[in-house]
Formats: C-alpha cells, sequence, structure tokens
C-alpha cells in the first residue's frame, strides 16, 4: 500500500478525531514509527479505553467467538474484550499480519460493527494499523473487500513532532542532544539483513537504558548499549558522539573557531563523527536553491570551505567524505559544492606557499 500522500503524528490525530468516530480507520507506516501509541494517545483524547488486538496473534474464534447452543439453537459468543458494554476504541494492531480466515472475520466487525448477535455500543471507534510490504515485516495482502471497508493514511515521522514529544517526555540528554546534530538518523529504512535498525521507538529504547545504567556509563558500553538498537552506522556514530562530548572536540566550537579537528590517530573515530556532523551541519545551514542565500549564508559558506581545507590537511579521505555525493536527497547544495570545487584548489596552495 502506498497512498503518495503521508501524514505527520499531529495531522494523524487530527484526521482520526474527524473520521475514526464515523469510519473505520487503517493507518499504514514502517515499524517503530508510533502508529500503537499514537492510536492510544487518541483514544485517550475522546476519553474511551483501548482495546488492542494484535492481528499476528489471532485465530478466528478470537474475534466471532465460539459457539453455544442457547434454546435449541446455536450461537456464537464474542470473547469478553470485544463484548462489552461501554463504548471503546477497538484497536486491530497488526491486521494485515493474520491469515485470510481471520481477516474474514473482520468483515462485519468492521463494517457494521458487529460480531454474530453482539453490537458494538455505540459510540465505539475502530481502528487498524500495520506494516508495509517493503518494510520487511510479517504482511499478508489485504483483501479487496477488506480494503474497501476503511478509510486508509499513511504515517509518516516528523522530526520536529518527535523531538518536541521527546523534549516533553523526558528523552535522554544524549539522544537528544545527539539527534539535534543527526536529525536524518531519526529513521532509517528496515534492512533486508537481520539487524537492528533506527526508529522512534529504538531510540526511545536507547533512552530508557541510558537512564538505567546512570551517569558513570563508561564508552564501550554506550556502544554496546547502542548497537543492541540502531543501526550500525548510527550507533557507530553515536558512540563516537558520547566520546566526544567527554573531551574537547565538539562541532559547535570547531565552527566558531574555538577548536579545531582532532589529528591524533587514536581519536580517528571522533573525527569521522565530526565530519559526518559537519556535512549535515553544512545541509541544514544552506539553501538549496542560490537565489535564497543571505549574507548570513555566504559568512557561513566561507566559514566551512576553511574548516574543509582544514580537514583536507588531517585527512583528505574524510574532507572528499564531506563534499560526495550521498544518496539520493542527501547532496550538498549543488551551489556550494562548485564553490568548493573552484576555491579549494587556489586555498591549498596559498597554504603551500605560505
Amino acid at each position: 500500500m502506498n497512498l503518495g500522500i503521508h501524514v505527520t503524528q499531529t495531522k494523524l490525530l487530527d484526521v482520526l478525531l474527524h473520521v475514526a468516530v464515523a469510519r473505520p480507520v487503517f493507518i499504514w507506516g514502517a515499524p517503530g514509527i508510533g502508529k500503537s501509541s499514537l492510536v492510544q494517545s487518541f483514544a485517550r483524547q475522546v476519553g474511551l479505553p483501548c482495546v488492542s488486538l494484535l492481528g499476528s496473534q489471532l485465530a478466528p474464534e478470537d474475534i466471532i467467538g465460539v459457539p453455544q447452543i442457547v434454546e435449541g439453537k446455536s450461537r456464537f459468543c464474542p470473547p469478553g474484550m470485544i463484548a462489552r458494554e461501554e463504548p471503546y476504541c477497538l484497536f486491530l494492531d497488526e491486521s494485515n499480519a493474520c491469515s485470510q480466515e481471520v481477516q474474514k472475520s473482520f468483515y462485519s466487525l468492521i463494517h457494521e460493527r458487529r460480531v454474530g448477535d453482539y453490537h458494538l455500543p455505540e459510540g465505539s471507534i475502530v481502528i487498524g494499523a500495520g506494516n508495509r510490504a517493503q518494510d520487511s515485516a510479517i504482511v499478508k495482502p489485504m483483501s479487496s473487500a477488506l480494503i474497501n471497508r476503511m478509510f486508509h493514511v499513511q504515517l509518516n515521522v516528523s522530526y520536529q513532532e518527535w523531538m518536541s514529544w521527546a523534549y516533553e517526555n523526558g528523552i535522554h540528554p544524549y539522544v537528544l542532544q545527539f539527534l539535534e546534530v543527526r536529525p536524518d538518523y531519526l529513521w532509517s529504512q528496515p534492512p533486508k539483513t537481520e539487524e537492528p535498525f533506527s526508529t522512534p521507538r529504538s531510540w526511545h529504547m536507547l533512552s530508557d537504558i541510558l537512564y538505567e545504567y546512570g551517569e558513570a556509563i563508561d564508552n564501550e558500553t554506550v556502544g554496546i548499549l547502542a548497537r543492541g538498537c540502531l543501526t550500525p552506522q548510527h550507533a557507530a556514530q553515536f558512540q563516537a558522539f558520547h566520546k566526544n562530548i567527554q573531551g574537547k572536540y565538539q562541532l559547535n566550537r570547531i565552527l566558531e573557531g574555538e577548536a579545531t579537528f582532532p589529528s591524533a590517530p587514536e581519536d580517528r573515530d571522533i573525527l569521522y563523527f565530526l565530519a559526518d556532523s559537519f556535512r549535515a551541519q553544512i545541509r541544514k545551514e544552506l539553501p538549496a536553491d542560490k537565489s535564497q542565500v543571505t549574507d548570513q549564508h555566504k559568512r557561513f559558506a566561507h566559514r566551512a570551505k576553511a574548516l574543509l581545507k582544514e580537514l583536507s590537511m588531517i585527512s583528505l579521505e574524510m574532507a572528499q567524505m564531506v563534499v560526495a555525493k550521498h544518496e539520493e536527497g542527501n547532496a550538498l547544495p549543488s551551489w556550494f559544492v562548485v564553490e568548493v570545487v573552484r576555491d579549494l584548489p587556489r586555498l591549498a596552495a596559498e597554504r603551500r606557499d605560505g
């Protein structure tokens, strides 16, 4: 399922408040981006208890119940979790991971809010959610009849909204400081191999673990913890970040001219982190369109080129990594790259002449 238009966390809550009260809603999205927690938050906002059923663990009888003979006639008795007297929010999580038989048991529940002779109380809400096939998750094709019974919306991660939530909810300072420098590391595409990968959920997990260890945690342990939660590259960068904040090399101080890039061989991991963060800072500060460049942008670009020259004197490989073309959508502004190609050889010659 790819709807073409995605919504953020805040917009999803707005959609649920207006749509879910009238029609069942299905939320599509990658693992770990907060689908379940958003549904629970929505239920709290509307004052309803949230009953969650995990589709990947359901059998048909978990929905329609078991038959019973009543006055000589068979009658299905739905399970107590569903057959409630007061209105509630029924959340069918991972509902596209269940079997076709279970999907069929959803038909009347979703369309008519009914299971056998039992009808959900007036004011109840039905919401489903699931991962996408491209996320390497356990999913099964959803029948067209089931798709047509629901309103569909696709959730994407919003860095700004998640960071606002993270500050309000006490996410560990190390996680907050790191993601301020590397916002592009909040979420990564699920890998094809079996390894951890970065999502808002995994950063939250790392935050909880860091709190458990306390302030006396050493850098080696930070590396172990990060590799147990995050994309391997992100974990290595987070460990280098932790090592960096314990020392004297911080990117903001380097940008301000109060410090220089580390040159000692034992600090190569810190140098890599700083170079990678430097690239991210250039992308953050400079506009893609040269017509939008202000005097402030020009000053930053001038400082960035000077730092690139200094970095190339320590490690040409690292300097090349900063300006190299990475994956699509992650490139430096083309006008800045043109200036680097034009100016850096001249600046390097002046350095040699001096």
